[in-house]
């Protein structure tokens, strides 16, 4: 059994095609005391040899001195099992936390986080180099309380070339690859409920950089502006 590709964007249109994505805007802090004002297409985002980059700045905008771009995939493209990967170079320096990351469909409906359920693809802080954090939250296990399903990769070269983050996800269970390689899987055990596994559901896909932050923590101001390259997405399901 393989794989079909059902989905790809290699952000080689010179435009970001708004048919699938969906910019996220405010400086509320988002949960975490984050420092960036997530502003409209275009402001943060350049399109050049065939990627996508965010773009972190400090300059003021509302009432915030930073501003970044969140980019999600909902309504237009949700997923639910199969194969998804995207390719990306991530940004370097301290209080940079870029993620690539999934929330479930049910978030955009009142369902309140983290009983939707959230999978990252990659999370990372720059004031931990070269540690990418893969993980699962619910409501039964979650970072706030410091029980999350999670696995961490050290790699040196992640703010120089492009590696790929990806998951297979299927009925009871998720493994994480990067590269193509499998490195965590976690498994839905029995008896086991949405409090628990929230991931029998469509998710919607987010990438952002967030500046600051209860994670992020200080912000270098000589490191900016800095740059998250997204190259590609691409999702596929068994055929």
């Amino acid at each position: 059994m393989g794989y079909k590709l059902i989905f790809e964007d290699r952000f080689n249109k010179g435009h970001v095609d708004l048919n699938t994505w969906t910019f996220e805007t405010g400086g509320h802090g988002f949960g975490n005391s984050e420092s960036q004002y997530y502003t409209p297409y275009p402001h943060n985002v350049a399109l050049s040899n065939g990627r996508l980059t965010i773009i972190g700045r400090k300059e003021d905008y509302g009432k915030n001195h930073y501003t970044s771009a969140k980019i999600t995939s909902y309504p237009n493209r949700l997923f639910t099992y199969g194969k998804l990967e995207v390719e990306a170079i991530l940004p370097k320096g301290k209080g940079t936390w870029p993620a690539i990351w999934l929330l479930g469909q049910n978030f955009k409906e009142g369902t309140p986080w983290p009983l939707c359920g959230e999978i990252d693809l990659m999370e990372h802080v720059g004031s931990n180099p070269n540690h990418i954090h893969f993980s699962l939250h619910s409501k039964a296990r979650h970072f706030t309380q410091g029980n999350q399903l999670t696995h961490v990769e050290v790699i040196d070269d992640v703010y120089e070339k492009p590696h790929v983050y990806g998951m297979i996800w299927k009925e009871n269970h998720i493994t994480f690859l990067l590269d193509g390689k499998e490195v965590a899987s976690f498994q839905k055990q029995e008896g086991e409920t949405e409090i628990e596994w929230p991931f029998n559901q469509a998710f919607y896909l987010i990438f952002n950089t967030a500046l600051g932050g209860s994670w992020g923590g200080p912000i270098d101001d000589s490191i900016l502006p800095t740059h998250m390259h997204i190259h590609r997405v691409s999702y596929y399901q068994e055929s």
